[in-house]
C-alpha cells in the first residue's frame, strides 16, 4: 500500500494496491488553495470510508512542507467510523467491526513518530463478527462498548462477544426484529456516551418499505423519548450533536442543517453539490462528505437532482469544510477516479499524519505493543 503527498491545487495520484507506475491511479485528490494549511493548523487529520471502492482513506499533513499526507487501506465495504478520543479507531465493514489501536501512542498519552514520519499507526487488535447486517453509523458508548446502527434489522445494537449482535433499541413504529431493512435506520448521534438520536429514511414497518418514501419520508427519532422529532426529510444521514445543537444531513436535498426540536423542523445551513453522508466537526467547522448520486432507483427522483440543475452544477465526491456560524463553504477536498461515493467522515484530533497497518501486510507480523 502506498501513500502520496500533494501540493495545493494540483491532483495527487493515489495508486491502487499493487499498481505499477504506468497503471491508472485508483483515485486523485485536489483541494482548494487553503485546505492543506487549514488542516495543518487544526492539528487534526481526517478519516474517510468509501464502501463503493472498499477503502479507508486517512488525510493528514506533512510537517513543514505544506502538503497533504494521504494514506489508504483496503477493507471489505467499510462504512461507519468511531474514535474513542484517545487511541481506538473502530470501523464497521461487511461482516465485522474491527477496532484498531494507535501503536504510536503510549499508555501515558505520549506519542512517538515512526521513522516514516507518521504520528499515529492504527493496528488491528480485535474484531466482532456480525455477519452481513449492513451496519452503518458506529460509536463508542460510555462503557466502552460499540453501539451501531443495525440497518438490516431496523434497530440499534451493540457488539457481542458471543453472538452477531445484541439488540439495544428499535423505533416505536418497528413492531418486531426482522432482517428486512424496513425503515433504513442509518444514522446515530450520541450524547454523554449514550445513543440520543437516529435517522431513518422512512417510518415504515414493512420489508424494504423505505424505498417508496425516499424524497420526503425521512425522520429523526429521539431514542430516550422514543418518538419522532422531525419529519419531511429526504434520506437523512449522520445526525450529530455539536455545540448544543442537533445537526443532520438532509442527504437527498444536498443540505446540512440543524433540527429545531421545539418546532420539529429542519433548518438548512448550507447546500453542497452532492449526496451527503458523513459529518464531523473541528471547532466551529463542519466537515461534510459528498458523493455522486448513483444512477439507479434509490437515488432517482430526489430534490437534489432539481437543485443541481437549478444551480447548473455537477455532483461531486469529496469533503466540504463549512463555517457553522455563517454557512460559508471555506475549503474543499475533491476526489475523482474510481472513488465516487463516501460514507463516513471522522476527525482525528491531535494526529497530524496517521497511517494504518493492513491485514495482509508484512508490517502486521512485526508491529508489537505491550500493555503497561
Amino acid at each position: 500500500m502506498k501513500s502520496n503527498d500533494k501540493t495545493d491545487d494540483a491532483p495527487a495520484a493515489q495508486a491502487a494496491p499493487g499498481a505499477g507506475a504506468n497503471e491508472t491511479p485508483a483515485f486523485t485528490l485536489t483541494t482548494s488553495r487553503q485546505f492543506p494549511s487549514w488542516l495543518a493548523e487544526t492539528g487534526a487529520s481526517i478519516a474517510l470510508t468509501t464502501y463503493q471502492s472498499g477503502k479507508v482513506i486517512l488525510v493528514g499533513s506533512n510537517k513543514g512542507t505544506g502538503r497533504l499526507s494521504v494514506f489508504e487501506r483496503t477493507l471489505e465495504r467499510p462504512m461507519g467510523l468511531a474514535f474513542d478520543g484517545k487511541r481506538q479507531l473502530a470501523i464497521a465493514s461487511m461482516v465485522q467491526i474491527t477496532v484498531f489501536a494507535d501503536a504510536a501512542r503510549a499508555d501515558d498519552g505520549k506519542r512517538t513518530a515512526t521513522s516514516e514520519g507518521y504520528d499515529a499507526v492504527f493496528v488491528p487488535q480485535f474484531a466482532s463478527y456480525t455477519a452481513d447486517i449492513d451496519a452503518h453509523d458506529l460509536a463508542f458508548a460510555a462503557n466502552g462498548r460499540l453501539v451501531f446502527a443495525n440497518t438490516l434489522f431496523s434497530c440499534l445494537a451493540v457488539a457481542s462477544p458471543t453472538h452477531s449482535f445484541k439488540p439495544l433499541w428499535r423505533p416505536p413504529f418497528i413492531t418486531r426484529l426482522a432482517p428486512e431493512d424496513r425503515c433504513h435506520l442509518n444514522g446515530l448521534a450520541m450524547r454523554d456516551g449514550q445513543p440520543a438520536y437516529v435517522t431513518c429514511v422512512s417510518a415504515t414497518d414493512v420489508a424494504d418499505g423505505w424505498r417508496d418514501n425516499r424524497a420526503g419520508g425521512g425522520i429523526v427519532v429521539d431514542v430516550a423519548a422514543n418518538q419522532i422529532v422531525c419529519r419531511g426529510l429526504a434520506m437523512p444521514h449522520s445526525p450529530r450533536l455539536h455545540d448544543g445543537k442537533l445537526w443532520v444531513l438532509n442527504s437527498g436535498a444536498g443540505e446540512i442543517g440543524t433540527v429545531d426540536l421545539a418546532q420539529g423542523r429542519f433548518e438548512p445551513v448550507a447546500f453542497c453539490p452532492g449526496y451527503l453522508r458523513g459529518l464531523a466537526f473541528i471547532g466551529p467547522y463542519a466537515l461534510v462528505g459528498l458523493s455522486e448520486p448513483r444512477e439507479n432507483r434509490t437515488f432517482a427522483g430526489l430534490p437534489l437532482q432539481d437543485r443541481l440543475a437549478a444551480e447548473n452544477v455537477a455532483p461531486r465526491c469529496g469533503v466540504y469544510v463549512i463555517d457553522t456560524r455563517t454557512g460559508d463553504i471555506l475549503h474543499w477536498l475533491r476526489i475523482e477516479g474510481v472513488v465516487t461515493e463516501l460514507y463516513d467522515v471522522l476527525a482525528l484530533p491531535g494526529m497530524t499524519r496517521p497511517s494504518m497497518i493492513g491485514f495482509r501486510s508484512q508490517e502486521i507480523r512485526r508491529v508489537v505493543s505491550v500493555e503497561d
